[in-house]
């Protein structure tokens, strides 16, 4: 039996993300969570447009997202996460990478996709938990990295 806590959860929007995330434009990643079910896994998107500004220069004539930003991507999507599973909405607490571990890429993400992103916890404390994320284009696996983020409170003002 399942408990009303780890039941699945979502669609969430743009606006519940936002809640979630402090992240904001140009550096916010996901659009839409799909799926979210707590203590265990996230599903996510990014939709990939030609008007993210990295395009500018990544690269003319073959514009490609950076790794760097599937990986943040992925991370964002367990900062949501890890919000929604810890019940830190609302709190003010930031969700830190500590360490990336096992990042490969396996096909470049182009302009006009949708960057599924796969998250789920390898273990999870209160104030330091670990990931495997995955990101997907077409169910075809883009990249996967591993890592560790801490939870703390925003810096004083």
């Amino acid at each position: 039996m399942t408990d009303a806590r780890s039941a699945a959860r979502g669609p969430f929007d743009i606006k519940r993300v936002m809640a979630a995330l402090p992240h904001r434009y140009p550096m916010l990643l996901v659009d839409r969570v799909e799926e979210l079910v707590p203590d265990e896994r996230i599903a996510a998107i990014k939709a990939v447009t030609i008007n993210e500004d990295f395009f500018n220069g990544h690269f003319p004539g073959r514009p490609i997202m950076p790794g760097v930003l599937i990986v943040e991507a992925l991370a964002q999507a367990a900062g949501v996460l890890a919000v929604e599973s810890l019940g830190l909405a609302g709190s003010g607490k930031l969700v830190y990478f500590m360490a990336i571990d096992g990042a490969k890429f396996r096909q470049p993400v182009e302009p006009g996709v949708l960057l599924r992103l796969e998250v789920e916890f390898v273990q999870k404390r209160t104030s330091v938990c670990k990931f495997a994320g995955r990101a997907l284009v077409d169910g075809n696996l883009a990249a996967e990295a591993n890592f560790t983020a801490m939870i703390a409170d925003p810096p004083a003002a």
